[in-house]
């Protein structure tokens, strides 16, 4: 029978252990914890969880337990360092066999494949989030924290792509070299070869808009250069139906061949004019704006600050100081669309949210009134109330949502209805002695936009007019500050390429801030109890 392969590294320091302990106390002192918690974060429990991820696949017994692997995917991220080389270091370094508890190997303690297998079944699994959590309960054990209560706060920032980012010919072009190379696998045969039997001219320069040599401040000639292009497309297209009917179907031509038309259909439209193909006016809703790359995106933090890539976003315990959730996400997407995954992520781990402190990014998605009907308080600043300088604002209205109606300054009033513009008669606003101060349209009366959510909207506005109001939402600084920690240590730009491994590196790195705050709130339990050790002695 089957012996499943647990780590157990002993507990106690050994004397060559203990020098290396001494020596990173000082500077690295994350490697001494982890070798001091090991067994506690890695206990039999967790390491039943890291060998279902075997169990799962059919892929037969791992030959290196999954928990020594887990620590090292964490020193991984924690120094920073590529497959390879973690694979030398736990050889050639001393903290790591430190951690791992192989002291005077001469044979690295696992393969570069071994790894690799070991962070692709975290990935497919989703595994990395109950490592992060993991990481969660060893600094809730080492801080003695025991209510469920939670104040919780969001927060998400740019998170740059690794891709190239292209426009939309070279977007075409590197689009379309890729369904060649597919081809040119297929068949057996040199790319230049196929490209010769196709009768193609553009996609055997090193660069497609050097392939086309026109001046490109000339609008004509990028137009012909355009139909050129599509011309090209077309015939590589059509040949293809004729030469590999079935293949055209199957993976990976299939792919090659979606990439290139789905990208046409983002970038290109009918030229009503001169006919053929134009590029299209604006911007297409999910746009790709890179091939190596496909799922970046193009974001923004401001209306004139662009970025390209992902937005990551994370869940804080603003008592604990630990990250109990991470998601990576299209930097297009909104904040809403971060907001539903971390919720579960943490409901799973059993706490109770008192309090949700988010910004504004995050008020229109609907778990918001479902958790405020729960009980939680939402604290937020509120969407502004502009109005021009000296006429009345929204606020000076009185919104009266049980009946339905609001009323104005002077007294007048009329219905109002959830996620509708509500208007005042013009009439009534005509022949009012204070619409100077109200409105500055010639004609018509006044109008106040109602939100869906206009009873939390009212209570929001209550909020920066009292002192209690203002340190609460001052609170939601600590998820800010620990976003600010998790950039500096990840960088700004992604390691991976997708959604899903950049949301793996992303909770490794925010489990290494929560051993760090475990490391801290355990050092912080000595010292407070040191005075009474002296005391008893």
């Amino acid at each position: 029978m089957w012996t499943p392969p647990l780590w157990s590294p002993p507990v106690a320091l050994n004397p060559a252990e203990e020098k290396v302990a001494n020596r990173a106390a000082t500077r690295k002192k994350l490697f001494v914890f982890l070798r001091e918690s090991r067994s506690e974060l890695f206990d039999d429990a967790f390491q039943e969880e890291l060998l279902e991820m075997y169990r799962q696949t059919g892929a037969g017994k791992p030959p290196v337990p999954p928990a020594l692997l887990a620590m090292a995917t964490v020193l991984q991220a924690y120094t920073g360092v590529s497959d390879q080389e973690a694979i030398e270091l736990t050889v050639d370094s001393k903290r790591w066999p430190l951690v791992l508890g192989c002291m005077g190997a001469e044979e690295p303690a696992f393969s570069q494949g071994a790894l690799f297998d070991f962070r692709m079944r975290l990935l497919g699994t989703g595994m990395d989030q109950r490592l992060l959590e993991r990481t969660v309960e060893l600094a809730r054990g080492r801080g003695g924290f025991d209510a469920k209560a939670l104040r919780l706060a969001l927060d998400s920032s740019p998170l740059w792509g690794r891709g190239r980012v292209e426009d939309t010919l070279n977007l075409l072009g590197h689009a379309a070299r890729q369904v060649i190379g597919c081809v040119a696998a297929l068949a057996q045969q040199e790319v230049a070869h196929v490209i010769d039997q196709i009768g193609l001219s553009l996609f055997d320069a090193p660069s497609l808009k050097a392939a086309l040599d026109i001046d490109w401040a000339d609008a004509a000639q990028k137009q012909q250069a355009l139909q050129r292009l599509c011309d090209e497309l077309e015939a590589l297209q059509d040949w293809i139906g004729t030469h590999f009917p079935q293949e055209r179907h199957s993976p990976p031509l299939a792919a090659a061949l979606h990439t290139l038309q789905a990208l046409r259909a983002q970038d290109l439209e009918p030229d009503p004019v001169e006919g053929g193909s134009r590029i299209r006016q604006g911007v297409a809703k999910d746009r790709q704006i890179s091939i190596t790359d496909p799922e970046m995106r193009h974001g923004r933090k401001s209306s004139s600050s662009r970025y390209d890539g992902y937005k990551r976003h994370i869940a804080r315990d603003l008592d604990e100081g630990v990250i109990l959730a991470a998601e990576v996400l299209p930097a297009n997407s909104p904040d809403t669309a971060g907001l539903e995954p971390l919720l579960i992520a943490v409901e799973l781990q059993q706490r109770q949210v008192t309090s949700l402190h988010i910004d504004r990014g995050y008020l229109g998605d609907d778990l918001i009134p479902d958790y405020e009907a729960s009980g939680a308080a939402i604290l937020c600043r509120p969407w502004p109330a502009r109005h021009p300088a000296g006429q009345f604002s929204k606020r000076e209205f009185h919104l009266d949502l049980t009946a339905g109606q609001a009323t104005c300054p002077a007294g007048n009033v009329t219905p109002i209805t959830l996620g509708k513009t509500a208007s005042f008669p013009a009439e009534v606003c005509e022949a009012c002695a204070l619409r100077a101060q109200c409105t500055s349209r010639k004609t018509g009366g006044r109008t106040l936009s109602i939100h869906l959510q206009e009873d939390l909207w009212q209570r929001l506005q209550v909020l920066p007019t009292t002192p209690e109001g203002r340190a609460a939402l001052r609170a939601r600084g600590g998820v800010e500050h620990g976003l600010a920690h998790v950039s500096q240590r990840q960088g700004n730009e992604a390691r991976y390429g997708g959604t899903r491994k950049n949301t793996y590196h992303l909770r490794l790195v925010c489990a290494i801030q929560n051993l760090e705050r475990a490391q801290a709130l355990a050092a912080q339990a000595t010292n407070d109890a040191e005075p009474f050790e002296r005391l008893a002695a």
